[in-house]
């Protein structure tokens, strides 16, 4: 008889969303509420699917919370599966290493938490079929620099070995670097299937052993964009593994592009956005969205968009209301006027060699460059620890780059407001 297990990882309950609160109290308390959502989709998914097994590859946490309510939550969702006769196993990963609480949590018998030494357990499925070991090794310090892939036992002769590790991989933008190993790596260690956690984007690689990384089941920012789901494996008779995605997000995060090409007046351009946020609602298969506008291209009124963004996004909350289950998080103006608009540089006024100033000299120069850079960088340390990410993250070529994006909105921004009205007449 088949082996039926659901693999996640990342769940990050509780977590905080700082970046979203200073915009949207309403909005952040929303994602907040939905990690805990999520997991319970994914505990009504083992219950549903009648499976033998969860699997969960780290961070059920986020960092050092303190709240025993997180704790009580997690307890009685896997008090579901033990009535239910679901085994589940659990590995730490660096956030739950950070956690004061992970410790404190007594969970039901049937619940397995690795240590921080590898160890495995013996699984024989009812009914019949091949054995199982299911191996796996917590962390128990938040920073993991080397691989633990050498530490894992080697495979047990005859079964079907089910690895589950807490790892970046060879590494992946906005997550910091632990237990470092490669695929090929996982591949050519003899278990059949590894069971990973810490990158919150999903991928899977196949061959003589199946690799997968789930991602985790709930988005919390515009960088964790798309529907977020997990893992249902079926471990066949003759040890062959079957995997299937599974929808668990509550909200999904998406960038609506629009583009404002055609568009010569306010009524446009919004008519715009509500067709575009129509459509990404549409597209969605999570019960909320959370978008972001950017809007790009021609149009004559993309001075006033910019002078007037903030009713712009106005207009758009009010459309996401009206479509229902809908948020828009931002709203990116990226217009230009078009190339048969009477720029500013050609009008020979004060803002025009103003202008002229700044895109001829100030913005390519290098202690121009080297001094708002000091200034990101100043501010960029006092960010929590998500929007650093964010904003580049360790990356110091990214880093750079955003801070000149910043700096050419800035000169955009001051120009909307200079000459926002005289710019939609002159068009």
């Amino acid at each position: 008889m088949a082996f039926r297990f659901v693999h996640s990882a990342d769940v990050h309950l509780d977590s905080p969303l700082r970046s979203l609160a200073l915009r949207d109290a309403d909005l952040a308390e929303m994602i907040g509420n939905a990690t805990r959502r999520a997991f319970i989709n994914i505990i009504d998914l083992c219950l549903e699917e009648q499976v033998d097994a969860l699997i969960l590859a780290g961070d059920l946490y986020d960092g050092d919370q303190t709240s025993m309510k997180t704790a009580k939550f997690l307890a009685l969702q896997l008090h579901r599966l033990h009535e239910a006769g679901i085994k589940v196993f659990i590995v730490r990963g660096n956030h739950d290493a950070e956690s004061r609480i992970t410790k404190e949590l007594t969970p039901p018998d049937s619940v397995k938490v690795f240590t921080g030494r590898a160890d495995y357990i013996d699984i024989l499925p009812v009914g019949g079929g091949m054995p199982l070991a299911i191996h796996g090794m917590s962390f128990t310090d938040p920073k993991m620099p080397t691989s633990l892939l050498p530490k894992y036992k080697s495979p047990i002769a005859g079964a079907v070995n089910i690895g589950i590790m807490h790892t970046s991989l060879t590494g992946a933008d906005g997550h910091n670097t632990y237990s470092p190993c490669t695929p090929g790596e996982l591949q050519d260690f003899g278990y059949r299937y590894w069971a990973l956690g810490h990158v919150h984007k999903r991928s899977i690689y196949d061959g003589a052993c199946t690799v997968v990384m789930p991602g985790n089941p709930q988005g919390r920012d515009i960088n964790e964009s798309g529907p977020k789901t997990a893992t249902l494996a079926t471990v066949r008779d003759d040890g062959s593994i079957e995997v299937e995605e599974k929808l668990t997000s509550i909200a999904e995060f998406a960038r609506i592009p629009v583009s404002t090409d055609g568009c010569d007046d306010w009524a446009a351009v919004t008519a715009a956005i509500r067709t575009g946020v129509e459509k990404a609602r549409s597209d969605a298969r999570s019960e909320h969205l959370v978008g972001r506008i950017i809007l790009s291209g021609g149009t004559h009124a993309a001075w006033e968009l910019r002078h007037d963004a903030n009713r712009l996004k106005a207009e758009a909350d009010v459309f996401a209301k009206l479509t229902g289950k809908t948020w828009i998080e931002k709203l990116e103006v990226d217009c230009k006027v078009p190339s048969n608009g009477v720029a500013f540089a050609d009008r020979g006024d004060a803002i025009a060699e103003l202008i002229s100033e700044i895109d001829g000299g100030i913005l390519s120069s290098d202690s121009f460059a080297q001094e708002i850079e000091e200034i990101g960088k100043e501010l960029w340390d006092a960010l929590p620890r998500e929007c650093q990410l964010a904003f580049g993250g360790t990356d110091e070529t990214a880093f750079k780059a955003e801070i000149k994006k910043l700096a050419r909105e800035g000169v955009d921004e001051v120009v909307a407001r200079l000459h926002a009205k005289d710019a939609v007449e002159i068009f």
